[in-house]
Order: C-alpha cells, then structure tokens, then sequence
C-alpha cells in the first residue's frame, strides 16, 4: 500500500511539474520594450517633468522589470500599475544600475521615494505603506530634478 501511495505522490508530482501552472523560468536577460505612454510629475513649485514610461500591465512585465537593463534614459521609466493600493515590496534583483523608485497613492501624489536603490541587491524596497503605482526612473533623476513627496502625476491611470 506504501508502495502505490509512493507511486501516486510521483506521478502528481510530474504531472504538476509538467502542467502550466508550474512556474515560470528565471529571466535570463531584458523583456523586449513594452508599449509607452506619457506621464507628467507636477512639482509644488510649477514644474512639469515628462516621461516616455513603459507600462508593465501583465504580473510577467512586472516580476521582469527593468532586470537585466544596463541604461535608463533621463526622460525615460517604467510604470507599475496594482490596480489597487497595497504595500509593494520592490527589490533589484539582476537589475545592474541603480534606480529611484517613485511611490504613488491612489490620489496620484508621490507618497515615498527610494533613491538611487543598489543595483543587484536581494534587499526589499518598501512602499512605505499603500500605493496604487510605482514608478522607476533613473537613480539619482528625483534628486536631480527636485521630484519629492507630494508631487503630482499625471498621465496612464491619474487624470490630467
């Protein structure tokens, strides 16, 4: 009886291994360019920053990120969208230059930045609590442009 309960466990276990549902290989180099859209950051003081962002929709685009990418362009990013808010927890896993991570609440306000994370590292990356969307630009580019928290976006799922 041992036996064919032993039997059964392997056949489950191959056929689990085999079905779509089995996880996805590791990454091994950069997703292909995704579909772009404009997205503006409103500073307090007047200023309007705007961004080409790539929108990783699918939970693939988005487990893959910008891994693998050795340059992120000033004017350039990728965009996150949760579709609800909730605690992210970011990290930058074979990701190999550094980069600031915009958290955005549901109100399109920039509610945390990460700046200039540490390119490969396990570490995670906190929201900093709820957010709807994250954005990732080119580290040391929110310094650099005097983007902070509070700071509206506008643009892919924020109005205008």
């Amino acid at each position: 009886m041992n036996h064919m309960r032993e039997a059964w466990r392997i056949l489950l276990a191959a056929a689990v291994l085999a079905s779509p549902l089995a996880a996805a290989a590791e990454p091994t180099g950069p997703q292909p360019r995704l579909p772009t859209q404009k997205l503006t950051i409103l500073g307090k003081s007047g200023t309007r920053h705007v961004f080409d962002v790539e929108v990783a929709t699918t939970p693939e685009q988005q487990e893959v990120g910008e891994m693998f990418r050795t340059n992120i362009p000033a004017g350039s990013g990728m965009f996150f969208d949760w579709g609800q808010p909730r605690d992210v927890p970011m990290w930058m896993k074979n990701c190999p230059v550094p980069e600031d991570m915009v958290f955005i609440g549901q109100d399109g306000r920039i509610s945390h930045i990460a700046e200039n994370t540490v390119p490969q590292s396990l570490a995670q990356i906190s929201s900093g609590g709820a957010v709807r969307a994250t954005l990732e630009l080119q580290g040391g580019l929110t310094a650099k442009l005097d983007i902070s928290v509070g700071d509206r976006v506008a643009g892919v799922i924020f109005p205008r």
